[in-house]
């Protein structure tokens, strides 16, 4: 058995850097046209951006009203995946429907 009693036990440290970079976040943007209807761009936004009734609606007329806005803000990967099922599901049912995504300054 070792006996320590009057050795130094050294401390050794490890640098870690305490300020971990966020990832790039993005905006998922939709636009408006003459042609995907206003009730579908609802739903869309309820299901696929999980907002509620009231939000969506809200974001619909603004939309409406100001040509684009935003759904949300993600991770890239998150924000891809978005827009490419978004865009999917109006051109399921016949809409020309436009979404994008653009980094979040």
């Amino acid at each position: 058995m070792n006996d320590l009693k009057g050795d130094v036990l050294e401390k050794t440290s490890v640098a870690v850097d305490s300020k971990t970079d966020e990832p790039p976040m993005y905006k998922v943007v939709f636009y408006n046209d003459d042609f995907t209807p206003k009730g579908f761009v609802v739903d869309l936004l309820v299901n696929l951006f999980h907002k509620s009734l009231v939000e969506a609606t809200e974001l619909m007329w603004r939309v409406h009203r100001g040509k684009k806005g935003v759904a949300g803000i993600y991770p890239r990967e998150i924000a891809e995946s978005k827009v490419e099922t978004g865009i999917a599901l109006a051109r399921e049912n016949g809409f020309p429907f436009k979404l994008s995504m653009e980094p979040d300054t």
